[in-house]
């Protein structure tokens, strides 16, 4: 079971780092999240609108395939946890999914990086990849100020 905890809470973080926060709490549609992202890469990696041209496919590419993956990864578990309240799950399988999800995602983050290394500089490639960690790192801090604290 805690295994599949760590598992949901690996992608709730990975979930939070393509949702943000509003000052009304309602979270914007996904179209919304991946234009945010998409302008706040720009303007901190300093994307030439050359570049930006070049990148925005292959950008939105890249995020709709990991979205659509998280999508049917959650949806998996939560169809394993909902067959599972009245039996055990089966770990076998749930580990498998997990690591195979693992899998699937770093192979969607090499082809994403190949596709972006005939398109950048170098420099301009690892300015991009901290402008895209730096987005992870506010949207997951907005979340986390954000989410009803647990009252024990």
């Amino acid at each position: 079971m805690k295994l599949i905890k760590y598992a949901l809470f690996g992608m709730l973080i990975f979930l939070s780092s393509t949702v943000f926060a509003q000052d009304n709490r309602k979270f914007p549609g996904i179209d919304e999240l991946h234009a945010h992202k998409w302008q706040s890469l720009i303007a901190q990696a300093q994307l030439s609108p050359k570049d930006a041209e070049a990148v925005q496919p292959v950008f939105m590419e890249y995020e709709k395939a990991l979205w659509k993956l998280h999508q049917d990864n959650r949806n998996f578990f939560h169809s394993a946890m909902k067959n599972a309240k009245n039996n055990k799950p089966n770990f076998t399988e749930l580990n498998d999914r997990y690591v195979d999800n693992e899998f699937q995602e770093a192979k969607l983050l090499k082809n994403y990086h190949l596709k972006l290394r005939k398109l950048l500089q170098p420099e301009t490639l690892f300015k991009y990849y901290n402008a895209d960690r730096e987005f992870k790192r506010i949207l997951l801090q907005e979340f986390q100020d954000h989410r009803p604290r647990d009252k024990r």
